[in-house]
């Protein structure tokens, strides 16, 4: 497995390079303005980005779903259970209104309350980090002495 992603970042290493050196090499005055030009530069790169990243991505959920089952899964589902709820109690106490944006689109009083509560749980998960550091802190300077 080890030399199969050796293998797997030097192909897709040397392949980024070739088409960044292919852009590089364009002229730049021409490269902004034919579409054609861009098209066959631009977009083998921004495709290589893009595999490159579902499988980061991909690579991520396998990982966190298997550490997940390996650990201590009821002290996982206390912890997702209890970010959960903080979402569902910021969501019930905010509120939204119909709000006009820059670009003339209208922001829905159902994604303004989304917005709200967004902002709701972020305040109430900083208010709680801090609370658990005095808390560790405290715990630390008591059990020391």
């Amino acid at each position: 497995m080890d030399k199969f992603l050796k293998i797997f970042k030097i192909v897709f290493g040397v392949l980024g390079g070739v088409l960044l050196i292919r852009i590089l090499n364009a002229d730049a005055d021409l490269l902004e303005e034919d579409l054609a030009l861009q098209q066959s530069l631009v977009t083998p790169l921004m495709y290589l980005a893009y595999i490159i990243l579902g499988l980061c991505l991909i690579t991520v959920i396998v990982f966190v779903l298997r550490g997940l089952f390996q650990g201590n899964i009821k002290k996982t589902l206390i912890t997702v259970g209890s970010f959960v709820a903080i979402v569902i109690i910021a969501f019930l106490v905010s509120e939204g209104q119909e709000t006009a944006m820059r670009d003339g689109e209208v922001l829905s009083e159902y994604g303004s309350r989304w917005v709200s509560a967004g902002l709701t749980t972020f305040y109430i998960l900083i208010v709680l980090s801090i609370v658990a550091i005095f808390a560790s802190s405290t715990r630390k300077l008591i059990t020391s002495s």
